[in-house]
């Protein structure tokens, strides 16, 4: 689907309310947007899934406020932004209980190769504007000029944010025992 294409599936959705038009879009873009949420909650799927499903609630909700300024995508990455730092915010009411000792007692299996594992922990010690724009960046395929629309800063600090983030990251694999060729 293209973007005259979103735009058509939008307009059917705020002037007639038709759910199926939604749906062509919602298809189009929960398999990205639910990646996006794996890779800031850290492979947490079930958190994911709900992340997902409420920033598709939210765009259904809020449809008719979409003006066209930008892609419909980047529209709902940056609603996505906001509900997955909505959730982080009401977390930290949670702040003084011991996550690491729960993991110890929780532990699951999952598919994740210990390369991945290094990722997720590399992507641990990035400020959370700089895992995002790193993820947006290098996951999603997206723009620094929608990468600042959808963080909502100038396009020289999501430019900066992903600077640092590869730094660092470099950096922490580097000493880690990952050699760039």
């Amino acid at each position: 689907m293209r973007n005259t294409e979103d735009i058509r599936c939008v307009a059917q959705v705020a002037l007639f309310g038709d759910k199926s038009a939604f749906d062509k879009l919602t298809c189009k873009y929960q398999s990205s947007i639910r990646r996006f949420f794996l890779n800031l909650t850290m492979g947490d799927a079930p958190l994911s899934d709900d992340l997902a499903q409420e920033t598709f609630i939210k765009a259904y909700l809020n449809i008719r406020s979409f003006k066209g300024i930008s892609g419909f995508s980047t529209w709902l990455y940056r609603i996505a932004y906001n509900v997955y730092y909505d959730s982080v915010r009401a977390k930290k009411y949670y702040s003084d209980i011991d996550v690491a000792e729960i993991d110890k007692n929780f532990q699951t299996n999952n598919e994740f190769s210990s390369d991945k594992i290094d990722i997720f922990n590399a992507l641990k010690i990035l400020r959370k504007e700089e895992k995002t724009a790193v993820l947006l960046f290098y996951m999603e395929d997206k723009t620094h000029v929608e990468i600042a629309r959808i963080m909502n800063c100038p396009l020289g600090t999501a430019k900066t944010y992903i600077l640092k983030g590869k730094e660092k990251l470099g950096v922490y694999l580097k000493n880690a025992g990952y050699e760039y060729k």
